[in-house]
This record gives structure tokens, C-alpha cells and sequence, in this order.
């Protein structure tokens, strides 16, 4: 009879594959890829990575909206918690607006 194998468990500290639908985290140093959801931290402010201009990245809001442009150095990539939870908020933010 054949014992099947044991995943090992992951070393602490190593890197975990965050599930379907979100992006590997990227390199150190290296700008997040276009379609990451991000918080720029400089303006406090979520977005997606549009495309990288120059130095900066083109960052534009969840749902839409103008862009701005972001110090890579100040963006880090959402979890998915974060990602819900900024996706509720314009949610709520937009059904507030007079029509």
C-alpha cells in the first residue's frame, strides 16, 4: 500500500503562494506590474497601476476616475482584506453622490 507524500510546510519567513486572483508580489526594487491594486502611501490614497511613465507610476482609482502619478518608492501592493475593503469603501463613497 502506497503512503502518499506529505507537503513539507514552508519554511518561516518564506515567501506563500497569496491564492487565485492575486498577483505575485514583485521583486524588491521592482515597480508593481500594470492591473495591481496598490496604496500610495505618499497621498494616502488606493488605486490600480495604469502603466509606468518615467520614473513614476500611472495610478488610477478602483473604480475608475483620473489618474495621478506615484512615487514607486511609495506604493505597496494590497492584500486581498485591504483590496475589498478600499472596494466597499468607493462603493459606499459613489452611492453618497447626488445623482
Amino acid at each position: 500500500m502506497k503512503t502518499p507524500h506529505a507537503t513539507p510546510a514552508p519554511e518561516p519567513g518564506a515567501a506563500r503562494d497569496p491564492g487565485p486572483g492575486v498577483p505575485p508580489a514583485p521583486g524588491p526594487g521592482a515597480p508593481p506590474p500594470t492591473g495591481t491594486a496598490v496604496r500610495d502611501t505618499a497621498r494616502d490614497r488606493v488605486g490600480v497601476v495604469m502603466d509606468h511613465e518615467g520614473q513614476y507610476l500611472q495610478l488610477r482609482p478602483l473604480l475608475g476616475g483620473r489618474e495621478w502619478d506615484a512615487d514607486p518608492a511609495a506604493v505597496r501592493p494590497l492584500t486581498p482584506e485591504e483590496l475589498l475593503s478600499a472596494r466597499v469603501a468607493e462603493v459606499n463613497a459613489r452611492s453618497r453622490q447626488a445623482p
